[in-house]
């Protein structure tokens, strides 16, 4: 059923809406008759003529210099085999997704149907004008290695064949910190592998290239080991073919001191871990199962340095950690190659980048205090921000340095700011968050959970460890609307307040003992239980829940009343706000108030800036706060633009150390560059704000909304401030995918508050 139940999700996933994965979206102006003829006819000629007297201006007037193919038969897709060019299509899409989310590089996918090596050859040859890199995919061995070396020689673009070089880069990294822990030289070191498809030998060879010694390194097929004596070797497995009495797996881990495992789980066992050298390495790193499980490695030793494929294990190579930086580095300086200086400088950034102090928002993802270099991390984590400033330029001062470069940075720390710039060092905001959520999931109580959007988003916060949902609603209800809609939210708790007497009382004699000054008698108090919102706040009020979202079927004041009649603000809070957490390209924005006040104060909006600059520091984040207006900086003597200011005041005056800033307009707080220029006083000038505060409801309100129809922002929220315990109200009407961000949201938060790092 959960397998079933699985494969049903993925399938919904790449097809609802617009199916796939990445779409083109156009990068120039278009909406009026002069656009068109600019980027049409007549005006295209003129850039095409450009180009055909200077062949090097495709990359001043073209998308070539940041667009990578990435390129696949479906000969040998992970896990899957030989599943053929339609099929892999789907996985070359997700590959250009990474590149793009993680190094802002544009991909087409190019799936080829030919299997034979000079047709593919000819096949990729032929598409090559048309970009600036070019990503070979899932082909199988020994064909993989004749293919790339073939286009690499005859291109003079960036070529690599990820699934050889990504795991030996990602895992020479590893592999330096791990020697250095172990205090040992890669030059004595003696290597077993398990594997010698196109991964493993290619780690090998990056593995010689580092410094390791061809005669200490034992490399088995599935025909055994690999030796001098045999006579049904290739070509690319002859040359690490060795002269040994040494035939078994077991005999060859005795005394090791490094194990790498690419090929099938579970062949390891705890004592040939334990006939290892001191100090012994282990890279298991066949996936979905390790040639040994990690806790097992673990209890075999003491001294184990362990890591798998596996991202719910310290240690985890994975290719994102280089391939999306690797391209980026080439691209910027118009590499003709990607070359072994290239690859090593690679290597040496991802190792050094683990030595370094880990940001807190790393620390957040993964839920530690303070990662730190050690056993347990030896390889920077896949939503470090920081990979993309660090590999990219080690990559492109290689290819400089190299020959290989054909155009040169002159400011590398401005190229760092750039490569800073491309994402926002907050882009992966909502990947972390997630991450945190996971490491410790809370009781979220739905009270609408008679809706099928709900119990969708309940399953999901559920299967992927995010959440523990409980259900409020008729029992019988919610049970057929599993049933009916194939869920599966297995022994999820489900109360019904209606048939909860008992219960029922004892929350209404609470309320009562709230209220009771406040115009509730008991009968009141005890009937109003009844009510899911009332039940579901008093669930979260006596700590039988961690935090309550509602609202997606009721006005938001039916919503909020009961949670601010039984859980109440936090101490000296007078009036509570709401945020809307906007996930643009550029980073988060974070909006503020757009549910709740309408018209505040300037006192009530120094408030709602204090409440609001709480809730984004909880995310890791440095609010940088601009208090918006129609008038900039005393221009105007309105009583709109006077409130504003007057605001402004008091937050200088009661928190000097705040970043805030105004009365401003919004063009000017969102551009460094324009509010550098007109207002260099700003505190945020070089910067520009991500905290916008609204001036009333109106405004606020209207912003998000359009940001959000308009597809530029993805709404999260809105995210109540001020209760003393975790509620949440949804938009009404909001999707599965807002819902699902709203739980994440509301882990965190009941994190925060129970002090969980």
């Amino acid at each position: 059923m959960a397998d079933k139940k699985i494969n049903q999700e993925a399938l919904d996933y790449h097809a609802h809406g617009r199916p796939g994965k990445i779409e083109v979206i156009p990068s120039k102006p278009y909406s009026s008759q002069r656009d068109l003829s600019l980027a049409y006819s007549p005006g295209v000629a003129e850039p095409c003529l450009q180009i055909a007297a200077n062949p090097e201006d495709v990359y001043k007037y073209t998308a070539k210099g940041n667009l990578v193919a990435v390129i696949s038969n479906g000969t040998a897709v992970l896990g899957l085999g030989n599943i053929g060019p339609e099929a892999s299509k789907p996985v070359m899409e997700g590959k250009g997704l990474l590149f793009k989310i993680f190094a802002d590089i544009d991909v087409f996918d190019i799936e080829v149907a030919e299997t034979n090596v000079d047709k593919f050859v000819e096949t990729v040859k032929a598409i090559a004008p048309t970009f600036g890199g070019i990503n070979l995919e899932d082909i199988k061995a020994p064909e993989c290695f004749e293919i790339e070396r073939r286009l690499k020689a005859e291109l003079k673009i960036p070529v690599m064949h990820d699934d050889q070089h990504g795991t030996a880069i990602i895992s020479g990294a590893a592999l330096l910190n791990a020697l250095e822990l172990a205090k040992k030289k890669i030059e004595e070191i003696r290597v077993v592998v398990s594997g010698a498809g196109a991964s493993a030998i290619s780690c090998v060879k990056l593995y010689l290239a580092l410094g390791a010694k061809k005669e200490n390194i034992m490399m088995f097929d599935s025909s055994g080991i690999i030796h001098s004596e045999r006579t049904d070797l290739d070509d690319n497995k002859k040359m690490f073919a060795i002269k040994t009495k040494v035939r078994t797996l077991d005999e060859a881990m005795n005394g090791a001191d490094v194990f790498l495992g690419l090929s099938k789980g579970n062949i390891i066992s705890k004592e040939m871990v334990k006939s290892m050298a001191s100090n012994a390495i282990v890279f298991a790193l066949a996936n979905p199962d390790p040639e040994i499980n990690y806790n097992d490695a673990a209890e075999a030793r003491n001294d184990i340095i362990i890591a798998t494929g596996r991202s719910d294990f310290p240690n985890q190579v994975n290719n994102v950690l280089g391939f999306p930086f690797i391209f980026r580095g080439a691209l910027d300086v118009r590499a003709t190659q990607i070359n072994e200086a290239m690859k090593l400088a690679a290597v040496r950034a991802i190792a050094e980048l683990a030595k370094e102090p880990v940001p807190e928002i790393v620390n957040l993802a993964y839920n530690q205090k303070n990662i730190t270099f050690g056993k347990d991390y030896i390889i920077p984590k896949p939503l470090d921000p920081r990979l993309i400033s660090t590999v990219a330029p080690a990559v492109a001062k290689a290819a400089v340095e190299s020959g290989v470069a054909q155009h040169k940075i002159n400011n590398w720390n401005e190229y760092v700011e750039q490569l800073q710039k491309r994402l926002g060092l907050d882009n992966k905001l909502i990947r972390v968050v997630t991450s945190k959520a996971k490491q410790h999931p809370q009781r979220i109580v739905f009270t609408e959970a008679d809706t099928y959007k709900i119990l969708k988003a309940a399953q999901i916060a559920r299967d992927e460890g995010i959440a523990k949902p409980i259900l409020l609603g008729n029992a019988v209800k919610i049970r057929k609307l599993i049933e009916e809609n194939g869920l599966d939210l297995g022994d999820t708790p489900i109360i019904d307040p209606r048939v909860e007497e008992d219960k029922r009382n004892e929350f209404g004699e609470i309320l009562f003992r709230k209220r009771k000054r406040r115009g509730f008698t008991l009968y009141e108090a005890r009937k109003i239980m009844n009510e899911r919102n009332y039940y579901g706040a008093m669930m979260v009020e006596t700590g039988e829940a961690d935090a309550m979202i509602s609202g997606l079927t009721r006005k938001y004041s039916d919503t909020i009343r009961p949670a601010l009649q039984i859980i109440g603000t936090q101490d000296d809070v007078k009036k509570v706000a709401g945020m809307y957490i906007m996930v643009t390209k550029k980073g988060p924005l974070f909006f503020a108030d757009t549910t709740i006040n309408v018209n505040p104060t300037a006192e009530d909006l120094a408030e709602i800036t204090v409440l609001t600059a709480w809730g984004v520091q909880q995310l890791n984040i440095k609010p940088r706060i601009a208090l918006l207006s129609f008038s900039n900086f005393g221009a105007h003597n309105d009583p709109a633009a006077l409130k504003v200011r007057e605001a402004i005041a008091i937050l200088h005056r009661k928190y000097p150390g705040m970043m805030v800033d105004g009365e401003m307009q919004a063009n000017f707080a969102l551009n460094p560059s324009l509010l550098a220029d007109n207002f260099p006083f700003c505190e945020f000038a070089e910067q520009g704000a991500n905290t916008l505060i609204f001036p009333n409801l109106d405004s606020g309100n209207i912003a998000y909304k359009l940001l959000q129809e308009l597809g530029s922002a993805e709404a999260i929220g809105p995210i109540l401030l001020g209760m003393k315990k975790p509620v949440h109200v949804l938009q009404l009407g909001s999707s599965v995918r807002e819902i699902v961000n709203m739980i994440t949201i509301a882990v965190v938060d009941a994190q925060s508050r129970k002090n969980i790092r």
